[in-house]
């Protein structure tokens, strides 16, 4: 379905990706760890035309997409969550979703979808027009993943969602990535909870410094004692979420 072949994206002259390559297949939960400044979160936003490529190719069922407008990128079914949420603070829950319907015309389709994200997050109806700035992270997050569904994605990209919130919220926040992807979505997650992420991913990449030393199944990642030793440690390896 997406596919990233020999990316290469350059800061400065300094390459943050080294040529990776990556698969994610329609129906799956594919998940990328890695360290802070492993090249995680440059994935993400070249895929979504938010970096400039320096070379290799991004196809989207099919198609080349690399060097596409991000909006032209949304129209196509791509859709990003950002890390630290990125919500507008002084609109309304209410408006912050309508704006991730910005690229759809169809009036009653829009309002089904508004009522599944609310079915979803229940707390964003009882808070639907209070100011997102006024929401806590944790339903900040949840405002976030409900805006970028919004655009009726066929892949749900996400960025560390489960930076900065208690322990109670990530769990729900996985129980709700679950519930996208029992509903049709595939999703590509960021995440450095890599215990959490593994426990639900189909296939996961390890990411190093811009070049992927590591792949496999969850499971295997999960077992895999390189990745214990890097990224899961004693106590997370207890209790998965």
């Amino acid at each position: 379905m997406l596919k990233v072949e020999n990316l290469t994206v350059s800061y400065g002259g300094i390459e943050a990706l080294k040529g990776i390559t990556i698969e994610v297949p329609e129906g799956s939960i594919v998940t990328l760890i890695g360290a802070n400044g492993a090249g995680k979160s440059t994935t993400l936003r070249s895929i979504m035309g938010l970096v400039k490529v320096k070379s290799g190719k991004i196809t989207y069922q099919g198609e080349d997409i690399t060097g596409l407008k991000t909006s032209e990128i949304v129209a196509r079914g791509i859709t990003l969550v950002p890390e630290g949420r990125r919500v507008f603070p002084n609109l309304t829950v209410y408006e912050n979703l309508l704006i991730g319907a910005y690229l759809r015309n169809n009036k009653e389709q829009i309002k089904k979808d508004l009522a599944w994200v609310y079915e979803l997050f229940p707390r964003l109806k009882e808070r639907s027009w209070q100011l997102a700035g006024t929401l806590s992270g944790g339903e900040q997050q949840m405002l976030a993943v409900g805006r970028a569904l919004m655009s009726r994605p066929k892949i749900l990209m996400m960025d560390e969602p489960s930076l900065g919130l208690a322990p109670l919220i990530v769990k729900s926040i996985f129980s709700i990535i679950q519930q996208i992807y029992n509903n049709g979505v595939t999703i590509l997650l960021i995440e450095q909870n890599a215990n959490a992420a593994l426990h639900i991913a189909d296939w996961g990449y390890v990411l190093e410094t811009g070049k992927i030393v590591l792949s496999g199944t969850g499971k295997e990642l999960l077992e895999n004692e390189e990745v214990k030793a890097a990224y899961l440690g004693k106590k997370r390896q207890a209790s998965a979420i």
